[in-house]
């Protein structure tokens, strides 16, 4: 009796946990420490138990030693259902103990791995089974025998390959057949056709091929059907497809579908969602999207579709209509107000055009997402949107007009760049308390930067403002624990100096202030942004020396792009600043991502490679680039620069820089592009430097190199413009050869005026590289030449006069230097 009583509160509890798993998630966002809940052994004993659900308990685990007795002990057990119960430790072999008895088997999201008993397939009394979203789990499905009984089967989400086997085509109870996410391929078999009970079919996210096979139309009491991402299904919808009137759910995107949409789809009446996007179809727009009176979804974006936007009929129901990156043409039609249930409306990338006026009322109430960016149309809108409940804008590429409008407050993401906006940025945007996201870039809208831009909006993740006519100062209202990750202000006219509220800013990622009149010196303040990987202030008046102060721990460890060219920075290259971008030096561990990515708002930058400005529109975090071109520096290139061995791009180019290129700069494997021109560099290229195999570009024209220049590699396919103006340089791809027959050159040190009687009297080095590629007599007389104007050589005045003591060339006629 006791037990029983006992028993019974045990069940209770159960019944409980769902409340106690909410509180676990509670407690562990308030830092408490939770302790695991074990699923108890004295569930063992209740021996009468039919039906046990532990279910969407978080925190909760099982051991194979439980499992085991619960199996064995439990012989009334029907049901079992264990999902979202962590079932990491669980052994599978203790699954072959289960009673043929089983009706239901549920263990989605249990963390099950390993290789599962087939035995499973053959309970011949189980109808239910779902092993879902086990991402280490292997089944192999039996190829005879399988439980006759079954209604439903769910083993998405776990490691299958292969074809589907023939055998499963005699399951002829199924009615719920969900296989997505298996990586099955080869073509969707055609014993789909006798399953006839079938109401859901998921075959979503694997390698099936080919075109829908025709046993299709036999499953008429099919309600979901479900073939995207499968990439190689080809061919032209069937129109019997049409007679599936029973479908609700449609999902057919991601394949690669060809022809017209079918007109016959206007036969299911009950089709509620539509889904074609990322396919190959063609032509018009079918009148589905009016006839289907209860669709709410229509995706049909990335396509080849070509016409007008098809007429809205008033009752309409759709929700959300995506008609994105099509060919469609003309203007939106006028009764596309009559979608009064319209949520998201995106027609972006299409050659739409004509006048839309959206600052009229309109009936578009639920509107929460509105995209018309990327084609002609001429937006009029006098000051604000007019959807309180607008969360997504995008009018980003059109040809809208005037003053910047103003988003509702309930907005978080606003685009309004690359347009012909003008005048001041309205105070009363910084009402938008919501905006994650703020582009109004790529405009010509002018006037200050409102100080309140700065603490506006305790969400706002991206502020990006480059290419205006701002002018004045940085707003320095940048509060603490702010979220920017993305500031930008490239492109306009701003001065002063940067505001040390910046440092605030502990979240930033891309910070990109570059072509202002920034007037200041190197802000090492922002050592203490710790998440900082883009640091752009190029072609400013940033001045002074830079990086070479003594600063404790650790800073700019996860820079990737530093761009401080077109400055007047000065002293030598910032050594410490270079030993620290840990970033540069290494990319294990790291998944291949584009930055911003997660915030709608792609990151960008503009980058200068061989004297022109790219534009990167997206920033792989794999990119480093390191330019401090066209500064002041000086002094020698450091050795440390040759840790940085995942640097892609090196512009050192138009600075005072000495001594030799250094050894360890063969260290940067990952190199493409070098610009070390326009410098004092001495001494030999070294050999070493053919072994960057991705070298796609070399500059070293403009220095003082002498010797051969390095064969071999992508050294073979430099140019002449890699070397111009090194006089003692030799070797292809100059016409000048290399001496084999004479000792080397003397080290360009000693090459010094106030060091040889000779070169002190006016026969300098100059004269000396030129008889090295020239031919040594010659370089000498032009030596000479240089000492005309100070003292002439008697013997050479008479050489050239013929002995009558006249200098000058006969008839006037002076040799003209050769354009390079």
């Amino acid at each position: 009796m006791l037990l029983s009583v006992v028993m019974e509160l045990v069940l209770i509890l159960i019944q409980r946990w769902n409340l106690g798993g909410r509180a676990l998630i509670a407690a562990r966002g308030m830092g408490l420490r939770v302790i695991e809940l074990r699923v108890p052994l004295e569930l063992s004993h209740l021996s009468q138990l039919a039906s046990l659900d532990l279910s969407k308990n978080d925190g909760v685990s099982l051991k194979t030693s439980v499992l085991n007795r619960l199996v064995q002990n439990l012989t009334k057990l029907r049901e079992l259902h264990l999902d979202q119960v962590n079932m990491s430790s669980v052994s599978l072999s203790s699954l072959m103990n289960l009673s043929s008895s089983f009706t239901s088997l549920t263990l989605s999201d249990c963390f099950l791995c390993g290789r599962l008993p087939d035995h499973i397939f053959r309970l011949p009394n189980l109808r239910e089974l779902s092993l879902a979203r086990n991402p280490e789990l292997t089944c192999f499905f039996p190829m005879v025998n399988w439980s006759q009984p079954l209604r439903l089967l769910d083993v998405s989400s776990t490691i299958h390959s292969g074809e589907l086997p023939k055998s499963m085509g005699k399951l002829n109870l199924l009615e719920h057949l969900i296989l997505n996410e298996c990586k099955f391929n080869g073509s969707i078999p055609a014993w789909l056709g006798n399953l006839t009970q079938l109401t859901f079919l998921d075959l979503s996210s694997n390698n099936f091929g080919g075109e829908i096979p025709s046993s299709v139309k036999n499953l008429k009491a099919l309600s979901y059907l479900d073939l995207k991402l499968n990439q190689y299904l080809s061919g032209k919808l069937p129109m019997w497809l049409g007679n599936l009137t029973r479908v609700t759910k449609l999902f057919l995107g991601n394949n690669s579908f060809t022809g017209q949409i079918p007109s016959s789809l206007s036969n299911l009446k009950d089709l509620t969602y539509l889904g074609l996007r990322y396919n190959n179809f063609g032509g018009r727009i079918p009148d589905l999207l009016t006839n289907l009176t209860k669709l709410t979804h229509a995706w049909l974006s990335y396509n080849q579709l070509t016409g007008q936007i098809c007429e809205f009929q008033l009752g309409n129901s759709l929700e959300f209509l995506m008609l994105n990156g099509n060919k469609l043409y003309g203007s939106i039609p006028k009764s596309i107000s009559n979608l009064v249930n319209l949520q998201y409306l995106d027609i972006s990338s299409n050659d739409l055009s004509g006048i839309v006026e959206i600052d009229k009322p309109t009936k578009f109430n639920e509107l929460q997402g509105l995209d018309l960016s990327y084609n002609s149309m001429l937006l009029s809108i006098k000051n604000r949107l007019p959807w309180k409940n607008l969360l997504y804008i995008d009018l980003r590429k059109n040809l809208l007009q005037g003053k910047l409008p103003v988003p509702p407050s309930s907005s978080e993401i606003f685009f309004i760049s690359e347009n012909n906006l003008t005048g001041n940025i309205p105070s009363m945007i910084c009402n938008a308390s919501s905006l994650r996201v703020l582009d109004i870039s790529h405009n010509r809208l002018g006037g200050t930067v409102p100080q309140c831009l700065g603490n506006f909006s305790n969400d706002l993740v991206v502020m990006d403002l480059r290419m205006n006519n701002f002018h004045g100062t940085i707003p320095d209202t940048f509060v603490k624990e702010n979220q920017l990750t993305t500031l930008v202000f490239n492109g306009n006219q701003l001065e002063g100096q940067l505001p040390k509220s910046l440092v605030n800013c502990t979240k930033l990622e891309v910070l990109d202030l570059g072509n202002n009149k920034i007037i200041d010196f190197f802000p090492s303040w922002l050592e203490s942004l710790p998440e900082l990987k883009v640091l752009i202030l190029k072609s400013n008046r940033f001045h002074g020396p830079i990086g070479n102060h003594k600063s404790s721990g650790e800073f700019f460890t996860k820079l990737r792009i530093l761009d401080l060219s077109h400055n007047e920075f000065s002293g030598l290259l910032p050594r410490n600043y270079f030993q620290n971008l840990n970033a540069m030096m290494t990319s294990e561990g790291e998944n291949l991502q584009y930055l911003g990515e997660s915030n709608y708002y792609q990151d960008s930058v503009v980058v200068t490679q061989k004297g022109s400005e790219i534009e990167l529109q997206r920033i792989l975090n794999i990119f480093t680039t390191i330019d401090l071109s066209s500064n002041k520096f000086e002094g020698k290139i450091p050795e440390v620069l040759g840790r940085l061995t995942i640097l892609r791009l090196l512009n050192l180019s138009h600075n005072g820089l000495t001594g030799h290129i250094p050894l360890s700069l063969a260290n940067l494997s990952a190199l493409e592009s070098i610009d070390l021109s326009s410098n004092k560099l001495t001494g030999e290229i070294p050999m070493q430097l053919t072994s960057l195999t991705f070298l796609a570009m070399l500059n070293l024209s403009q220095n003082q190199l002498i010797g051969p220049i390095p064969q071999g590699k992508q050294f073979d396919t430099f140019e002449n413009d890699s070397y111009y103006g090194n006089l003692g340089l030799c070797g292809l791809p100059l016409s000048i050869k290399c001496r084999t027959d004479a000792s080397p050159l003397p080290s360009p040190s000693i090459f010094q005026e106030d060091n040889d009687s000779m070169f002190a009297s006016g026969f300098g080095w100059k004269a000396v590289l030129m008889g090295y590629g020239c031919g040594f007599v010659f370089g000498l007389a032009m030596g000479y030449v240089f000492w005309f104007k100070t003292e002439k050589p008697q013997w050479l005045v008479r050489f050239f006069d013929g002995g009558n003591g006249k200098t000058g060339w006969p008839n006037n006629q002076r040799p003209r230097r050769r354009r390079s």
